[in-house]
Order: C-alpha cells, then sequence, then structure tokens
C-alpha cells in the first residue's frame, strides 16, 4: 500500500512539474497528458512563445541619456495678510497674534511693513528629460519648465548643470534645453513612431516622485489616440507618474519613440492608461525651436467641426471622415482660395483629413506662405482648390525666452503693482474676448488685492482694455486715492476686483 501510495505521489509531482514547465514554455497540459498547443482549439500554433524580453541591456544603453530637471521659482511673499511658509517660524506667532507680538525665547526678527518681503528662491517641481545630441541639448515637456526662473539638471552619474531654455511650445508640450560643460554626453537614439504597433512592448525611464532613474515597463495600447489636444497621443500602460514627464518612451530597439506627456487618473497617480508625444511630431518642433527659439504654424482661417453620420449621409460621402467648415474667416487665406461655410475639407496636400482634429495639425505642419492644394466636398463632389498658407501669431505667453537673461530681469511694475502683456489673437480667439491683457507679475497693490499672474485685464472702471499701451495710459490717470475697479478673467471665470494704486 506504501508503495502504491509512493508512486502516485510521484506521478502527481511528476505531472505537475510538467504542467508548470508546459506552461512556462506555450503548452497545454490537459487532464494529466502534454498536448502540444495546437492541438487545442483557438491557441497558438507555435510550438513555444518567448518569455518576457530581458530589459536590462537596453536599460544600461539607455539610462545615464537620461536626466532629473529640477525647477526652482523667484517668490516673494507678503508681509501682511497670509503667512509665508518659507519665512522665519517666528512669523507664524505674529500671524495670529499681531506684528509686534515676540514668541518667548525667540529672537526679535527685522520685519518689513507695507509692500512684499524680499524675493526667495523655492523649489518648483521635479520632472525628466533625455539628451538627444552629445553636445547637451534635452527634450522635456513645456509644462515641466513653464514659469521656473531656474533650471538645474542632474545626469544619471549625480552631476548637476544649469540649463538654458532654447524654446518652449505649449501647444505640442514639448521644450529645447541646453546644457555646457561636459564634452561627448550620453544619447538617445531616435526611433520612428509611425512603426508602432499595438502590443508592441516599450521602457519609461524618469523621475516618478523624484527618484531619479526609475524604469518601469508596459505594452502600447493604443496609436493615435486622440484626447482633443493638437497632437494624437501614443497610449500605454506604462507606469508613469509625476515626475516622469518629459523622459523618453524607448522601444526594445533602444530608440526612443515617445515623450512621455501625461496619464489618465482619478487619484493623480498611475491608474494604468499613460499618454506620450510620439517622437516624430515632437522632432518636428524641436527642429524649429533650435533653429529660431520658437516654432512657426501654418493656419487657413476656418472654424471646423466634427462631420456627423446623417450629414455625410445628405451630403453624399463614403463615410463621417472630414472637417466641416463652420465659419472662413473674412480675407483669410480660405476665404481667398474660394473655401465656404458647408464645404467638408476631405484633404490637405496629398494627406487624408480622417478626423476634424486632424486638420489643424497638418496645416500646422505647413511653412507660412506656401502653396498647397486642398481638397474640399462640395454639391456631391470633390473640388480641389489652390491655398496659400498663412500664419498663426506668436503667442509669448506660449514661449518661455530663449533669451534667459533678459527673462530674468523683472519689468518695472506700474502704480497697481502689475506687469502685463499683450494676448495674442489665438488666445483671444480660444477664450472670445476682443482685448484685454494678462498679468505676468504682480506684487504691491495688485498683490493686496488677490490679483495673480497669467489673469487677463478686461476693463479698468468703466474703459475696456484693449492691449498693453491703453491699458498703461487707463492706470497712468486713475486717481492716487480712490480704488480702481477691474474687470478680471481667471480661467472660466469673471469678475471685478478693487485695486487702489499707489501713490
Amino acid at each position: 500500500m506504501k508503495k502504491i501510495l509512493h508512486n502516485k505521489l510521484k506521478r502527481s509531482v511528476l505531472y505537475t512539474v510538467i504542467g508548470l514547465s508546459a506552461a512556462y514554455a506555450g503548452l497545454s497540459y490537459v487532464g494529466g497528458d502534454v498536448a502540444n498547443a495546437q492541438d487545442v482549439p483557438n491557441a497558438t500554433t507555435s510550438m513555444t512563445i518567448a518569455g518576457l524580453p530581458d530589459f536590462t541591456p537596453i536599460v544600461a544603453q539607455t539610462e545615464n541619456a537620461v536626466v532629473n530637471i529640477r525647477t526652482l521659482e523667484t517668490v516673494s511673499a507678503r508681509s501682511r495678510g497670509g503667512y509665508d511658509p518659507y519665512g522665519d517660524p517666528s512669523e507664524l506667532f505674529r500671524f495670529f497674534f499681531g506684528p509686534d507680538f515676540t514668541p518667548p525665547r525667540a529672537t526679535p526678527q527685522p520685519r518689513q511693513r507695507g509692500g512684499d518681503q524680499p524675493e526667495r528662491t523655492v523649489p518648483r517641481g521635479v520632472g525628466s528629460g533625455f539628451i538627444i545630441s552629445d553636445d547637451g541639448y534635452i527634450i522635456t515637456n513645456n509644462h515641466v519648465i513653464a514659469g521656473a526662473s531656474k533650471i538645474m539638471v542632474t545626469l544619471n552619474n549625480g552631476k548637476e548643470f544649469p540649463a538654458k531654455v532654447i524654446g518652449s511650445d505649449q501647444r505640442t508640450d514639448i521644450a529645447l534645453l541646453k546644457i555646457e560643460g561636459e564634452d561627448k554626453l550620453p544619447t538617445l537614439k531616435i526611433g520612428d513612431s509611425n512603426t508602432l504597433k499595438k502590443g508592441q512592448w516599450v521602457l519609461a525611464i524618469g523621475s516618478p516622485f523624484g527618484l531619479d532613474s526609475t524604469v518601469t515597463s508596459g505594452i502600447i495600447s493604443a496609436i493615435n489616440r486622440d484626447t482633443g489636444e493638437y497632437l494624437p497621443f501614443i497610449q500605454t500602460d506604462v507606469a508613469v507618474n509625476p515626475g516622469n514627464s518629459g523622459g523618453p518612451l524607448i522601444n526594445l530597439e533602444g530608440e526612443v519613440v515617445g515623450v512621455n506627456s501625461q496619464i489618465i487618473s482619478q487619484s493623480g497617480g498611475f491608474m494604468g492608461i499613460s499618454l506620450s508625444i510620439p517622437i516624430d511630431e515632437a522632432m518636428q518642433v524641436v527642429n524649429q525651436l533650435k533653429e529660431n527659439g520658437k516654432v512657426t504654424r501654418g493656419r487657413i482661417g476656418v472654424q471646423i467641426g466634427e462631420v456627423a453620420d446623417e450629414v455625410a449621409k445628405a451630403l453624399g460621402l463614403e463615410n463621417s471622415s472630414g472637417a466641416l467648415v463652420s465659419n472662413v474667416e473674412q480675407g483669410g487665406p480660405a476665404d481667398k482660395a474660394g473655401i465656404m461655410a458647408g464645404d467638408v475639407i476631405i484633404g490637405f496636400d496629398g494627406s487624408e483629413v480622417k478626423k476634424w482634429s486632424d486638420l489643424p495639425r497638418i496645416v500646422g505642419q505647413k511653412k507660412p506662405d506656401t502653396e498647397s492644394n486642398i481638397e474640399v466636398w462640395r454639391r456631391g463632389k470633390k473640388q480641389t482648390l489652390k491655398i496659400t498658407v498663412g500664419a498663426v501669431p506668436s503667442n509669448p505667453a506660449d514661449e518661455v525666452a530663449a533669451n534667459q537673461e533678459a527673462s530674468d530681469k523683472l519689468a518695472e511694475a506700474d502704480r497697481l503693482g502689475l506687469v502685463v502683456s499683450n494676448l495674442s489673437e489665438e488666445t483671444m480667439t480660444r477664450l472670445r474676448i476682443k482685448g484685454g491683457v494678462q498679468i505676468t507679475e504682480v506684487e504691491g497693490p495688485g498683490q493686496v488685492a488677490g490679483l495673480r499672474a497669467d489673469d487677463i485685464i478686461l476693463a479698468v472702471n468703466d474703459q475696456d482694455i484693449k492691449d498693453v499701451k491703453q491699458f498703461e495710459e487707463t492706470v497712468g490717470k486713475l486717481s492716487k486715492d480712490k480704488a480702481a475697479a477691474l474687470l478680471i478673467r481667471r480661467e472660466n471665470l469673471t469678475q471685478w476686483v478693487p485695486v487702489t494704486p499707489s501713490k
């Protein structure tokens, strides 16, 4: 009996081992027998399936070209109306108990009355980037460095360098930096994002939550993912978290195929969906930034929308692809070319417009003053028209100044404590406003009133504001002892804010 039980136990262990081995080798274990995968319905016909790839050679090849980006900003804290968390701890007591309160065993600190505390540089955030040339050019995200007064780049070997902003583009979320002082830096090879396929293995290297040189892996979940942004994204299930922004998405050949940019999350952390900018799109922006310090885009002057299925059928289109023209800018490129409201744009210079959101990207890649062919569907047939592409006006808010020295110098604030800039045509169109100025710096009276950088001033008292020149003239005429009412647009809210000018 013992011998029989012993033999049964041996067979059971043997079958278990065979089953585990077969499962690992891509075979199927059925009823105690090893069956070839091709004998199992709906199974792969391959005899073996390779195991998970070994990422270690790829990481060793690429991680030294991935950098950590640390940003700082210069701030000034109000001496009244709030507690500065970066200042002297005794200020907390004065905030609650009055300006002349001296906490026990504390040394009284000199304090400014009225106006701002001295400016100080404080940490702003961390992100990632990667080196694309051995002389120090680095790609990262615009949102990583936007608003920073100082940018520090740390290599994988621990060396740290100050970085200069060559140029930045808010619309594509791409920025180009440059560091000096190191010869023959390690670089990443640029791949081809047009060859990507769903299910392909990819890696992300970056600094999630400030943890340098962190590697995560996953697969491509979707390509050309349209989220309503300017570019289509690569969707992956690679773990990307805050701090990974600007880092590379790498294929199994060790090539960069994307720039990690966004996550879709309800928690603020990774939840299975990450979005990367295709490297082909990113490099088109980088090349312009490197050459000109800014990005110039084409435009044709139309408002467009989606082609509904019912509309497509009524117009005789085979499908609902294309961009439906809802309005044509008078005197614009499209108007001069003969495009009319109601036309459906189905192609541009040989590129098919599959979705309405494709058109701005395709046109934007054309240089201004370029003559192109545009295909429209009108009255049941296709027509080809000649159009000369216009230029999208440059938006100072979309770019970090290429000249870092000039950007470090603050303009002189006016009597309201404000430094303002003109709005671009693109911003006014997006916000549906006809004028205004944007606050770039705020101190003194404006800061006390609660104004912030990026607020848009639409009116002062009963005077609509068109541009900086008119705003300066209006502020110069304000009474010294009477508060002025400023109509402020902040995000989607508009409100009146009283501000008393300084003498």
